[in-house]
């Protein structure tokens, strides 16, 4: 297994649309191991394909607070087929917007379809912590963000953060890559 790099807002990637799995197959099981290793190393509890630069329609999550109740989830193609109209508030974060939270309202219970790690088509209900989770992991495959979920005015100044704090840090990239070559013309 090894950690991927997890995209972080602004990287329009993180827009883009999944396309489904064609087959499982054991690429596929290599990739949704190592979103696993990378999910658990971040630390986090979700994570979409689309966040390690995969744009394949896989999630993994897990909703255990200790390594000792680990119980993770491979959702493959995974879909919401069933959603109740009683909301929930949850105050949530995500892997590719690091250090930023917010309260988010989604449906409080939900019914899943997926293929599981053989292959084969499962559905299962969840409520709670567990119903966010998903919904926010599947809510990346479709190239979309928990910060579309909040007021344009809040979502702009996260957007405006991030966008800064890359070019910054692209501009440290430069400055260092000019560094090396001058040291490798003064060598």
């Amino acid at each position: 297994m090894a950690l991927l790099p997890i995209l972080t807002l602004p990287d329009p990637r993180l827009r883009k649309i999944s396309d489904p799995v064609e087959r499982v197959n054991a690429e596929i099981l290599t990739i949704l191991d190592d979103m696993l290793e990378t999910m658990y190393a971040a630390p986090g509890i979700g994570l979409a394909a689309i966040q390690v630069a995969v744009a394949k329609r896989m999630v993994v999550v897990d909703i255990g607070k200790s390594e000792e109740e680990r119980d993770p989830l491979f959702l493959i193609n995974p879909e919401i087929v069933w959603a109740s109209e009683e909301l929930s508030s949850y105050n949530e974060g995500c892997l590719s917007v690091p250090d930023y939270f917010d309260d988010v309202k989604r449906p409080a219970l939900v019914r899943v379809r997926h293929l599981d790690r053989a292959g084969k088509t499962q559905e299962f209900d969840a409520a709670g912590l567990l119903a966010t989770v998903v919904q926010h992991e599947l809510e990346h495959l479709e190239g979309g963000l928990f910060i579309d979920n909040i007021s344009r005015l809040k979502r702009e100044r996260v957007v405006k953060k991030f966008a800064k704090a890359a070019r910054f840090d692209e501009i440290a990239a430069q400055r260092r890559e000019a560094a090396r070559q001058s040291e490798e013309a003064g060598a």
